[in-house]
This record gives structure tokens, C-alpha cells and sequence, in this order.
């Protein structure tokens, strides 16, 4: 296992974050599709923690669990770029190999590819194999510096969620270059997930999602980014399980060092009930890529799922050590709700409140009161609900969540063909304990049916 920190930017100049940032994801790209049977490497988001932070190395080798560590720092001048890297296994801390270049910025793409494969065969001969390593295929990348440079901005903001700047910076990456596929499966990923984030109806969003991802297909078949993409999409807008699990499985043959892949898959098995193959593929995610704070909290809803609400409690909790103000981690309450604490989740929910006020936090207060037998305090979550909801939609599964805790039936169902209507997050019916109540009556059965999730 081999994790590249940070790239150091030596320019001086914090508006130039993005490039160091993004030369350090297009490292760890290289060299985990360079050679992923025998090399795995870490995933973006956990070396960026310790993109400001000074851990000593061994600190880092332990929390990481890997056996070596790529260091490096970059200037960018004019239209120059020196890029400095060493090697270095960590049982010994032994500087294995150091390069410093100075190359024409035009040049950098083909460089990056040049440090990879170089890094790469240290590794091998350190392990006694003389193989030299090949190349990664670099079909998907671009030719122009210009379109790369966009893309870089656009994996920036992606990878912060701000995915409007996203979509602006792959479409000006598009224009650019249009045969650029990891631009288009930049797009596709911004677009697939800009409605769970914002509330805006998937209608809208996830053809264009759909037609940037089948553009990056088209220009390079073997982009995982892009098989990853398109399963999403045909898993939350077109709920057909069979073909989207075709995709996960190509893009992890594709790239088995992909984080993104093995997550979005496990909670693909969650969601068709199959726990104990979701948890094995969370496990890899989380090996790939262990201080991401989305698959740690993903992997406590997966053990949600499944029933086993004490070790999901336990794992929603300690993201929350990891991070308290990580809005996701307050999908604990819906555990706290089915082992009856009650007074938990209303805690919990005081600290949210702090964070600012939001429809969905007074959904769960509204799903809280109603299954604890609270129902004026309930009522009073669900008015507020409904007040903010006529301002600027929030969505229906807020609605449905807070009518099935207060036990109206009816209601939950009207805001349930509202979300199939509008294909909004419907793939946990088959398996979320909050659905229990309306899993006996034929409206519901028949709603499984039609977003495939009977069997």
C-alpha cells in the first residue's frame, strides 16, 4: 500500500491550491491504474487530511496502513514547472528514490505519467521483481494543458461538493478539448449527484448526468470514473439493479484502487439486501480510502440497514468523534429511534440545530416526536416543515419521513408518488427500517414492484 501526500504548493500563492492538489489526485490516478494487483494506493480523501497538518511519517504510515510514502512539492512559474518527489518505505524510513524536474508546463501531462511508471519500478525492485512496470493508458487524458487545467478546478470544487463551480469548470474543460473523457465523467458524477445535495428534482439533472457519462464511454470505454457514473444513475433514476451492477463490477475490474467504485457498490448491495457482501465491499472502500468521512458514515448506515443497530450506533458515533460538525453523522437518530433512545436522538438533534436550521433537520425532529408519542411537539416540527417546504422545496422524502413517524399513513403515500414521480431517492424502501410501517399494505408492494426491489 503506497499513499502520495499532499503535493506541496511552493508558489506562494493559495489561488494556486487547486494545481498542487490536483497534480497529487492525478499521482495517486497513475499509480493506481498503473499497477493494481500488486500496488494498492490510498484515495484523495484520506491523504488530504494531512494536507496542513505536520504528523510525523511513522504516524502517518500507522493511521494509513501502508508500507510506503510518496512525498513531493510543486512551483509553477510562467509557463515553467518543477515538480520535486522522494520515495520513502516506511518500516525504515528510508529514502528509497528522489527526482527533482523542470519541464514546460505543456509537458506535464506526459510527466505526470513518467513519475508514476519511475516510482512504480523502485517499488518492484525494493521487492526484488525486475518487472518494469507499464505505463497506465492514458486514453481518457487530453492533450491540451488548457482543458487540464480546467479539469483540475472542476476535481477541486468536486471534491469539496460545490458542485455548480464543478459543472462550470468540466464544461469549460469539455469546450476546450471535447474528446476529454475524465472531463465528461467529471460532469457526469456533478450532475448525478447535485440533486441529493440541493434538493433539486432529478428530472432535471440526471440526463444531462446520463449523457456526459455515456460521452466519456464513448470516447474511452475503459474509464472506471465513468462506468462508476453511469451505475449510479442507472441505479437511482431508472432503478435497473441488474445493469448497474454490471457497471460497478466493470469499473472495479477496470480500476481495483478506485474508493469511489467499491462505496458506491457496497451501498448498491445494501440496498438489494445483501449485507454481508455490502460490508465486505465497504471494508475495501474504507481500506482504500480510511479517513473518509462518507464511507465510515456510509458503512454505519449499511449495519443500519441490516438491523444490527448497536454496531451502527457505534460507527455513526465514532465519524462523529472524527469529525462533529459532519452533517451526515446525524443519520444516527434513525437508530436512536429504533432501539427506543429517544432522549439521544432530541440531543443529538440540539447540537444539529446549532449547526443552523434546515428542512431536514426538521423532518427528524418531526420522525422523532411522532415515534416517541410526542404528537403536539410533532405537529409543531411538521407545521415548520411545511412552511419551509413553501418557500423553496426541500423534497418528499423529508415529507414522508415525518408523516410515517407521526403515523398518517395516507399523507406518506401521496408524498411517496410524488418522489417516484419526480425519481426522488427511493432505492432504501426494500431495506430501511423506517418504512416498516407501511411494508404490510398493497400501496407499498406494489411501489417496491415498480422500482425493481420486490425479490
Amino acid at each position: 500500500m503506497l499513499a502520495v501526500l499532499p503535493f506541496q504548493n511552493l508558489t506562494g500563492d493559495a489561488a494556486q491550491d487547486y494545481f498542487s492538489d490536483g497534480l497529487t489526485e492525478e499521482m495517486i490516478s497513475q499509480l493506481g491504474n498503473l499497477d493494481p494487483d500488486h500496488l494498492g494506493v490510498i484515495a484523495r480523501t484520506s491523504v488530504m487530511h494531512y494536507k496542513n497538518n505536520q504528523e510525523p511519517l511513522d504516524q502517518i504510515g500507522r493511521e494509513l496502513q501502508v508500507q510506503y510514502v510518496l512525498e513531493g512539492s510543486v512551483r509553477r512559474e510562467s509557463d515553467r514547472v518543477r515538480i520535486t518527489t522522494q520515495l520513502i518505505q516506511m518500516k525504515d524510513q528510508t529514502h528509497l528514490w528522489s527526482r527533482e524536474y523542470d519541464r514546460e508546463l505543456i509537458h506535464l501531462l506526459s510527466l505526470q505519467g513518467e513519475i508514476a511508471k519511475e516510482v512504480a519500478d523502485e517499488i518492484h525492485l525494493t521487492f526484488g521483481d525486475h518487472t518494469r512496470s507499464e505505463p497506465a493508458s492514458r486514453i481518457s487524458s487530453t492533450k491540451s494543458y488548457e482543458a487540464f487545467d480546467l479539469y483540475l478546478k472542476g476535481q477541486y470544487y468536486w471534491n469539496k461538493r460545490w458542485l455548480p463551480q464543478a459543472v462550470q469548470y468540466f464544461q469549460q474543460a469539455t469546450a476546450k478539448d471535447p474528446n476529454y473523457a475524465r472531463a465528461y465523467a467529471g460532469l457526469a458524477d456533478s450532475y448525478a449527484l447535485i440533486g441529493g445535495y440541493s434538493g433539486r428534482q432529478q428530472n432535471e439533472l440526471m440526463p444531462q448526468a446520463r449523457s456526459a457519462a455515456l460521452r466519456a464511454l464513448e470516447l474511452d470505454g475503459n474509464l472506471a470514473e465513468a462506468h462508476t457514473a453511469l451505475a449510479l444513475i442507472i441505479q437511482n433514476y431508472d432503478y435497473d439493479w441488474q445493469t448497474a451492477e454490471k457497471e460497478y463490477r466493470r469499473a472495479i475490474e477496470l480500476n481495483p484502487n478506485y474508493a469511489t467504485a467499491h462505496h458506491w457498490y457496497a451501498e448498491h448491495l445494501a440496498l438489494l439486501g445483501r449485507f454481508d457482501e455490502a460490508l465486505r465491499e465497504s471494508e475495501r472502500a474504507r481500506e482504500l480510502d480510511p479517513l473518509s468521512l462518507i464511507i465510515a458514515v456510509d458503512n454505519g448506515q449499511i449495519l443500519y440497514f441490516s438491523r444490527q443497530y448497536d454496531r451502527a450506533i457505534q460507527q455513526f458515533r465514532a465519524v462523529g468523534e472524527m469529525e462533529p460538525n459532519y452533517p451526515r453523522v446525524h443519520i444516527v437518530n434513525f437508530a436512536y429511534v429504533e432501539r427506543g433512545m429517544f432522549a439521544e436522538a432530541l440531543a443529538d438533534i440540539k447540537t444539529w440545530r446549532q449547526m443552523g436550521d434546515s428542512g431536514w433537520m426538521w423532518s427528524v425532529l418531526a420522525y422523532i416526536y411522532g415515534r416517541a408519542g410526542q404528537q403536539p411537539e410533532a405537529q409543531r416540527a411538521l407545521d415548520k416543515l411545511l412552511e419551509m417546504n413553501r418557500r423553496q422545496q426541500i423534497g418528499p422524502p423529508a415529507l414522508i419521513w415525518a408523516y410515517i413517524g407521526m403515523g398518517n399513513k395516507e399523507q406518506a403515500f401521496i408524498w411517496l408518488e410524488k418522489a417516484y414521480s419526480q425519481h426522488s431517492n427511493l432505492t432504501t424502501l426494500k431495506v430501511d427500517p423506517i418504512y416498516d410501517p407501511l411494508r404490510s399494505d398493497p400501496p407499498f408492494q406494489d411501489l417496491l414492484r415498480r422500482v425493481g426491489l420486490a425479490q
